[in-house]
């Protein structure tokens, strides 16, 4: 298990960028795949990003193409978001979130979860 802590969220207006960081306890980070979620109050906490072990692979829910990338640096233990061209609607609690195996768009193949940050988008 890795032990996981966002920062980077804020208060910004549409079509402004934000960058958030996730990082990662351990000295086990490269074996896990990461992945962005988000979650806005009564709604499922829905899908946004995904990278591979290596970084070599990365994977998006269609609402964030060509708008958001998601990498990695493992000689820093850390995920990056970066969020360009940010609607209202990408407004939510992002979480980070690390998976052994699994499904990479699935909730339930992450077993350990940030505490989340909050990104808000005025319009």
């Amino acid at each position: 298990q890795v032990q996981l802590v966002e920062s980077g969220g804020g208060l910004v207006q549409a079509g402004d960028s934000l960058r958030l960081s996730c990082a990662a306890s351990g000295r086990t980070f490269s074996s896990y795949g990461m992945g962005w979620f988000r979650q806005t109050p009564g709604k499922e906490r829905e899908f946004v990003a995904a990278i591979t072990r290596s970084g070599g692979n990365t994977y998006y829910a269609d609402f964030v193409k060509g708008r958001f990338t998601i990498s990695r640096d493992n000689t820093k233990n850390t995920v990056y978001l970066q969020m360009n061209s940010l609607k209202p609607e990408d407004t939510a609690v992002y979480y980070c979130a690390s998976r052994l195996g699994g499904t990479y768009y699935s909730r339930t193949s992450y077993t350990s979860w940030g505490q989340g940050t909050q990104v808000t988008v005025s319009s």
